[in-house]
């Protein structure tokens, strides 16, 4: 249970980590250098799914029914067979050096004081066994890009298994890179430059090959194996066979996807559109969520990402079906400005404002949320 003095006074709110997004992106841009921040912040092309996004959150406002007690919080969601506080869960962002020299170290030392789940990228900078050895009993998904050479992939994931991770994310949107404008623009690859190689220099499958000549070197090794056009349906099932940790989907956004995950076997899935970084014009996902829930129909967990900024965006989504939400940009600004600290105030603070505004809107537990009705823009839901 989680009560009105859980949730901190303002006199408490560390001062240098400011609590509005956009606050907090103009000061992550003073931290790091300008290319690292524009990797960042960026989408794809124009960045119409960017602000479809935000548009989407815009669109839907909620109606709070009062003089409800309230003075008792619950926040608690259960995943998998484990019970954790806050309906959070720290999305999958790759190349964390890029923001601080702790990257994913900072990150997943952060997610275990706070005791939000913790998702690895596969184009981490430090690999999976650094980080889980980081925060040894902290629960943690490993994030698989999957790979050209199918092995290194397999590899990888009895790796994940081995060290302790908890699933498996298999992110379906990322066959191969957006077409990032401001990275081109700017002629900047953070893969060229180093920060991608924790877990597959660290990999025995990928080692052998570059050993053999098959790669010129890492780089060239990582680049090769990263696009993936040939990925289909028919590899959930080779993934699903290779490991007995709960498999989960990334970057559904279509409900027939949906119906397909379900029908694939996979244990979850995450409503999302990489946070507008890989097609662009492409909905916003939380107008995508509502007809995916309907689908799913509580047989599988369904978590939301992309395009959440703030504690009430967190409330709207869990409000439209949502069992977790998933946060990207705000805690890597936070981890801009302050390492683990950064992080931690971060999530904090937007905790804080997701549990202000169930307070506020009249609802004390998470199934009492899922109830709150919504109204969007020219519609009514």
């Amino acid at each position: 249970m989680n009560s009105l003095s859980k949730v901190k006074d303002h006199t408490e709110i560390d001062k240098d980590i400011p609590v509005n997004f956009n606050d907090l992106q103009a000061v992550a841009k003073e931290k790091i250098p300008h290319e690292n921040f524009e990797y960042i912040r960026g989408g794809a092309s124009q960045e119409q799914t960017m602000r479809n996004n935000r548009i989407a959150f815009e669109n839907y406002s909620f109606i709070p029914q009062l003089l409800n007690d309230t003075t008792a919080i619950d926040t608690n969601i259960t995943l998998f067979d484990k019970t954790y506080t806050k309906p959070f869960i720290f999305s999958p962002v790759g190349m964390n050096k890029l923001e601080h020299p702790d990257g994913e170290l900072a990150v997943v030392r952060a997610a275990s004081k706070l005791g939000i789940p913790y998702s690895l990228s596969t184009v981490s900078s430090y690999s999976l066994e650094e980080v889980a050895d980081a925060a040894p009993l902290h629960t943690k998904f490993f994030q698989l890009y999957w790979s050209a050479d199918e092995e290194i992939s397999f590899s990888m994931i009895s790796r994940a298994e081995a060290a302790g991770y908890r699933a498996i994310i298999l992110t379906i949107d990322t066959t191969i890179s957006g077409w990032r404008t401001g990275d081109k623009k700017i002629n900047f690859s953070p893969i060229s430059n180093g920060y991608a190689k924790g877990n597959y220099v660290n990999d025995p499958i990928f080692q052998m090959h570059l050993s053999s000549g098959r790669y010129e070197n890492y780089i060239d090794g990582i680049f090769k194996n990263i696009n993936t056009p040939h990925l289909t349906w028919l590899h959930i099932e080779k993934i699903k066979n290779h490991t007995k940790l709960p498999v989960l989907l990334k970057g559904i956004l279509h409900p027939k996807d949906a119906f397909k995950a379900l029908e694939c076997g996979v244990d979850g899935i995450i409503v999302s559109n990489h946070g507008g970084r890989q097609l662009d014009g492409v909905i916003g996902s939380l107008d995508a969520l509502p007809e995916i829930v309907k689908v799913i129909n509580g047989k599988i967990p369904v978590l939301f990402d992309s395009g959440v900024y703030s504690g009430v965006d967190a409330f709207k989504a869990l409000a439209l079906g949502a069992d977790l939400v998933c946060i990207g940009r705000p805690y890597v600004y936070g981890l801009a400005i302050a390492g683990e600290h950064g992080v931690e105030q971060v999530m904090t603070n937007l905790y804080d404002e997701f549990v202000t505004t169930m307070m506020l809107a009249g609802v004390s537990s998470l199934d009492e949320l899922k109830k709150v009705e919504l109204v969007k823009r020219n519609s009514h839901v």
